[in-house]
């Protein structure tokens, strides 16, 4: 849906601005206007809270957002992780803004669903007293678009709250439909309050977690606003590879990289347990595949761009967008696609589609396919890819490393690869430029008690934070244990970090390494079983305070260490599955069970 531009702007609606520097430069004219003023009315009482819930970082930063623009509209505000939030506490709040992201199949982030599953008790209380937003991110490629937005838009409403504006569900290029949300939000409720700009008001009563805080602080403590942090998707950093080596061994079915980047005068400081996303280009190959079977040059002009730049650095050609999808069903309602759409069955279709790109599904489809100038508007645009940073900035200064598995699959007839792995692996030499930008991650992180013990779990790739924490801990010289269950398909070939993994344990760093080579036996061992071999030993280092951190596969291997550490609760507690999930929720609120997962 559209939303207007702030009333009142004094910005010309046709200047040339996008709608996140309009918001910007709205909030920057209000505050010089009030610096002017040689007096100010009496600050309101006001206190907006600010509620996300986020997997990867991106809420936490709107959500910092959020309470930058109340600050300059002389409203408090005040942001806060959805599963810190009572229901009581909810409650008494005033104005509430949520911002939430959607975790896998249309599940609440991690830091959202102890909040969600205590909204939905019949105790919860009413809150007709509150007054309520709601802003999803999401992307449309997933069949739960903004879920998690849309349940928490409803439960309020059936709570009783009052909805101050109509939820808005952004797709992956979220920015300005997040801005136009955000000015809207915050001038209405700027205008029913009274507030007046650049007036810093004190916590309205009854306020929920977390104090009030300006403009000013948040950039200060907030790790989505640190120096560094004009670097984004829209303007990356361009950092130079300077090094690219080969971690498993040639005669592994995998191929895992090691990278190293120079952050060089970017000002990026990132943290142990933040992402880096890689800006990458489609393979040249693969777009001239593509112009070449449409009968296009590419030096056809698309928006005032060549087609082939176009593709080349705008377009998802690997991942067939929905809306592609569902103009080739329409146009070939008899073909073996259309067929597998009808049934129904979400699964069925995405088994059908694993492997196939744009130019199969065109293939495929035959003379009805659509041509280039029906086929680019149903191209989504090109996702920078994040991944784990597996470095510390203490160990590492000045530069941030990478361990990245290069995705190849296909048959002798037609080869793929992943958009980003293979761009970093064979098409950008050591030397080159690569654009880049910190994803910070601040619900994944080493512990702050150098003393609290640590266990880890990053099967594969999964190893990479971890590396970061190990070394993180070792430059501040933590005194707390580290245990790493690390595994792969075999020990010979996938054994990544082995000998700093040694060198680790030889030091006293890593306390304990539990491996798991799936298929050097018959009978496949995976990491969640050498947990449960080790459940008293687990157990203890949990009742001893420590942090229990998971970084993989969100759609198996997460699922079976969490069904793994739920069993050894119950057996070591031995008071039954409700005693060991409250066990583990205790965990989550404390955050000590957190998970980066994909």
């Amino acid at each position: 849906m559209s939303v207007l531009p702030p009333t009142g702007s004094l910005i010309p609606v046709d200047a040339p601005f996008s709608a996140a520097q309009e918001s910007w430069l709205a909030g920057f004219i209000a505050g010089i206007a009030a610096a002017g003023r040689k007096s100010a009315p009496p600050a309101p009482t006001t206190t907006v809270d600010v509620l996300f819930g986020t997997q990867t970082g991106n809420a936490e930063s709107l959500a910092d957002q959020l309470v930058a623009g109340a600050a300059a509209r002389g409203l408090g505000g005040r942001a806060t992780a959805l599963d810190d939030v009572s229901p009581e506490q909810l409650a008494g709040m005033s104005h509430v803004l949520v911002v939430t992201s959607t975790y896998g199949e249309g599940e609440m982030p991690d830091n959202a669903g102890l909040f969600w599953d205590a909204v939905q008790a019949s105790t919860v209380p009413r809150l007709e007293g509150l007054q309520y937003a709601v802003l999803g991110l999401g992307d449309t490629s997933y069949d739960e678009f903004c879920q998690a937005g849309k349940l928490i838009d409803t439960r309020f409403e059936q709570l009783g709250a009052t909805r101050l504006h109509d939820r808005v569900d952004c797709d992956v290029d979220f920015e300005d439909p997040a801005a136009l949300w955000t000015a809207a939000v915050l001038d209405r409720v700027a205008a029913e309050t009274g507030a007046q700009p650049g007036v810093q008001p004190g916590a309205a009563p009854g306020g929920g977690a977390g104090a009030t805080t300006s403009a000013a602080d948040v950039t200060g403590a907030s790790r989505a606003s640190r120096p560094g942090s004009q670097w984004t998707k829209r303007n990356p950093y361009p950092a130079r590879l300077v090094a690219n080596r080969l971690l498993s061994d040639p005669r592994s079915a995998k191929e895992i990289r090691h990278y190293e980047f120079d952050l060089g005068d970017s000002g990026i400081t990132y943290a142990a347990g933040d992402a880096l996303a890689v800006v990458p280009r489609n393979d040249d190959v693969l777009v001239g595949d593509l112009l070449a079977h449409l009968g296009a040059t590419g030096a056809e002009v698309f928006d005032g761009r060549t087609v082939r730049d176009l593709l080349r650095t705008d377009r998802e050609v690997r991942t067939p967008s929905k809306d592609l999808i569902a103009d080739l069903v329409q146009r070939e309602p008899s073909s073996e696609l259309a067929a597998v759409v009808a049934h129904g069955d979400k699964h069925e279709l995405d088994r059908w589609l694993w492997g196939r790109d744009v130019l199969d599904l065109l293939r495929d489809a035959g003379p009805n396919a659509p041509g280039l100038d029906d086929l680019l508007p149903f191209l989504r645009p090109l996702q920078a890819r994040q991944y784990s940073i597996s470095s510390s900035p203490l160990a590492h200064p000045g530069r941030v490393h990478l361990t990245v598995a290069s995705v190849r699959y296909g048959d002798v007839n037609r080869r793929h690869s992943g958009v980003a792995s293979t761009h970093l692996a064979d098409r950008v030499a050591v030397g080159d430029e690569v654009g880049v930008y910190l994803q910070p991650n601040a619900a994944f992180s080493v512990p702050a008690d150098d003393d609290a013990p640590l266990v880890m779990v990053g099967p594969g790739t999964g190893i990479a934070p971890f590396r970061g924490f190990l070394h993180e801990r070792a430059a501040r010289g933590a005194t707390g244990r580290n245990w790493l269950f690390f595994g792969d398909q075999h020990r010979d070939t996938d054994f990544v970090y082995r000998d700093e993994l040694t060198d680790l344990q030889d030091s006293g760093v890593l306390t304990r390494l539990d491996l798991a080579f799936s298929r050097d036996q018959a009978e496949k061992v995976y990491v969640q079983t050498r947990m449960r071999e080790h459940s008293a030993e687990l157990y203890r280092w949990l009742e001893d305070g420590a942090t229990f951190a998971v970084c993989g596969d969100a759609s198996r291997m997460a699922k079976d260490v969490e069904t793994a550490l739920l069993a050894v609760i119950a057996e070591q507690r031995g008071r039954g599955d409700d005693d060991a999930a409250e066990y583990l929720a205790d965990l989550r609120r404390a955050k000590r069970y957190v998970r980066d997962v994909y």
